[in-house]
């Protein structure tokens, strides 16, 4: 079991138009150098352009695996400058977790702070128009190459080469990956749906919505979210 990871390198943004007609994003990070000090809602100076969806507590770090970026050069050539550490607004680039590695409820420490894998990234149309590729989100969707969320458990600071260590597993029988391919599963089964709506480990809106999926009548709409 792979044990340790390393942070590459830490990005934080600010809200900014970048689209005509739609609302502010603070998708476009830029790389953050020496020691940050890290809060329960995130890195400071890092900001959030709709608190309704992003941020929070709950989704205080997201976490990007920079192994990732082949598979979307290889999908997206024409686009591939944009494929690289903090191309999708990650707060964190790491190097050796992948979302297979993991579980839901994990703790990782990481310098002084640690954190706790909340739930997987809920793609939206702002990928789409923030890499140039129409069918961004859709396709993170269908990979389930999303990333993940942490909760901060303990306030600290870190910096880019430090190690990611998990230090607890309190959920070995809920696999990160499978999780994220289980929220975006039109015909989940109502019984896991069921079971993941009761798991405290897991960020509330996601237990919500597994809630939503635990009966079988329920059909999700997501062309709002991954299309705008």
């Amino acid at each position: 079991m792979t044990t340790k990871a390393r942070i590459v390198s830490l990005f934080t943004g600010e809200p900014e138009d970048r689209w005509d007609g739609k609302a502010p994003s603070a998708i476009g990070k830029s790389l953050a150098d020496g020691v940050l000090q890290v809060t329960r809602t995130g890195i400071t100076g890092d900001q959030q352009a709709d608190l309704s969806v992003h941020g929070g507590p709950e989704k205080a770090l997201h976490i990007y695996p920079s192994e990732h970026y082949d598979h979307w050069r290889e999908a997206f050539p024409e686009k591939a400058e944009i494929y690289r550490p903090g191309g999708f607004g990650e707060n964190i680039a790491s190097e050796g977790f992948t979302e297979e590695d993991l579980c839901i409820g994990d703790i990782l420490s990481a310098g002084t702070v640690r954190m706790q894998i909340s739930q997987g990234r809920q793609p939206c149309w702002k990928l789409n128009l923030h890499t140039g590729t129409p069918t961004q989100a859709a396709q993170f969707q269908k990979t389930g190459r999303t990333g993940w969320y942490f909760r901060v458990l303990q306030e600290g600071a870190f910096q880019a080469g430090d190690e990611l260590t998990l230090v607890e597993r309190p959920c070995p029988e809920w696999n990160l990956r499978e999780v994220i391919h289980a929220r975006f599963n039109p015909r989940l089964d109502p019984a896991v749906a069921q079971a993941l709506s009761e798991l405290e480990q897991l960020a509330e809106p996601w237990r919500a919505s597994f809630a939503k999926k635990a009966n079988p009548s329920f059909r999700e709409d997501t062309s709002k979210r991954l299309n705008g």
